[in-house]
């Protein structure tokens, strides 16, 4: 299920880097449709040791769909302030440089920039972001699980109106059958009367009127779908229980979805009339446009 949420925090700032930016902690959370949980990270350095935890918290909230979390840093207040690096942090670069540079004489010698970037690394320890991050992804997946349960109340209200048409299709289909056995019986019985006039008595009357009526019975057994009318009924009170019950039923309608596309398969396998065979092939597209919405449910 799609979904977006996003959460900022003022990052913790080192006693020995009070002249650097002040810098803000970012999250953002990103989940698109999926039929089964997709994590993908994109962390900033410091925190990609934050990953497994994150993960935790992902897996233990989402069950269904390709979601992309993504921590970062940006700079707040004063973005011109530089921090200003420490005299003994250049001299050691200085050492460091020299000593490369004797054992690779073509090694090209630090820029500004490079000097910046290295004394700011290495300028105190190492901030711990667990604590922090948690508590921001905490609220993040919590904004998330709200957008998604706002989507899946409309997946679940689509659904409802799909399995009222079913429904709908399943009441014209009932009434069908018996009037194609009514039919077929006359027909049979047509065909009895004419063959007991060429055989002009060769045929017992009793013979042939007991091969009508068992032929137009086995055509009747043949082209009975009540069973498959009931099973998709039931089927469908399922759905429309689970739909309003909530809760992790993306699974669950996977398998009923799966029932109701076997069921109309019979519907139109066993059709004998080009309006049962329309309303299978009506059934199989709405079931059509059920599975595809089902697979966006958690």
């Amino acid at each position: 299920m799609t979904g977006y949420a996003s959460a900022q925090l003022e990052a913790p700032v080192n006693e020995e880097r009070q002249n650097a930016p002040h810098r803000q902690l970012g999250l953002e959370i990103r989940s698109v449709n999926s039929r089964f949980l997709d994590l993908s990270f994109r962390l900033a350095e410091e925190l990609r040791a934050q990953e497994p935890m994150l993960r935790a918290l992902l897996t233990s909230r989402l069950k269904r769909g390709k979601v992309e979390v993504r921590a970062f840093f940006a700079e707040t207040g004063d973005s011109g302030s530089l921090p200003e690096p420490s005299p003994q942090m250049l001299q050691r670069l200085c050492i460091v440089q020299d000593t490369v540079k004797a054992w690779l004489p073509q090694a090209a010698a630090l820029s500004v920039a490079d000097a910046l970037r290295l004394c700011a690394a290495g300028s105190g320890p190492s901030t711990d972001w667990s604590e922090p991050l948690k508590k921001l992804a905490q609220g993040a997946i919590k904004d998330l699980a709200t957008a998604r349960e706002r989507e899946g109340e409309r997946l679940g209200a689509t659904l409802l109106d799909r399995v009222s048409q079913l429904r709908a299709l399943a009441r014209q289909a009932g009434p069908l059958v018996p009037q194609l056995v009514e039919q077929q019986r006359q027909r049979f019985m047509e065909r009895w009367k004419e063959a007991m006039g060429l055989a002009e008595g060769s045929v017992a009357p009793e013979m042939a009127q007991d091969r009508a009526l068992t032929e137009a019975t086995a055509f009747a057994i043949r082209i009975d779908v009540a069973e498959e009318l009931t099973r998709l009924d039931s089927h469908l009170d399922e759905i429309e229980h689970l739909l309003k019950k909530g809760g992790e039923v993306g699974k669950r309608l996977d398998f009923l979805i799966q029932e109701l596309h076997r069921e109309a398969n019979t519907l139109g396998s066993k059709s004998a009339a080009m309006e049962l065979t329309r309303i299978s092939v009506d059934m199989k597209v709405l079931i059509e446009q059920m599975r595809e919405q089902v697979q966006n449910i958690e």
